[in-house]
């Protein structure tokens, strides 16, 4: 599945992800606010993620996505977000402590 392979990218790049796949449809949970959807649209399998904007006129989230047959560059814009994250959204103490990081 296209999750799956996108874990194992999204490793290369030393980010350990989770995949929870149902009904046609894959998530591949990365870190806080960063899941990416697997879904199938009419020109095959894509990825979509969350920007952290959201937009000026309607309020909503913006997303953005990429071609799963462009598994490098998804995944290394998916690095891209999850390193800001990393910066805006750190692991709390307990957490932290209790997978060993931060030491």
């Amino acid at each position: 599945m296209e999750a799956d392979r996108l874990r194992v990218e999204l490793e290369r790049h030393g980010i350990a992800a989770d995949v929870n796949e149902g009904d046609g449809l894959a998530l591949v949970s990365v870190w806080v606010d960063l899941v990416v959807w697997c879904e199938a649209g009419p020109d095959g399998w894509r990825y979509r993620w969350w920007t952290g904007r959201t937009s000026e006129v309607t309020g909503r989230y913006v997303y953005t996505g990429c071609r799963a047959d462009a598994l490098q560059t998804a995944a290394r814009r998916i690095a891209a977000r999850y390193a800001e994250l990393r910066r805006t959204h750190p692991l709390s103490p307990v957490l932290s402590g209790a997978i060993g990081e931060g030491r």
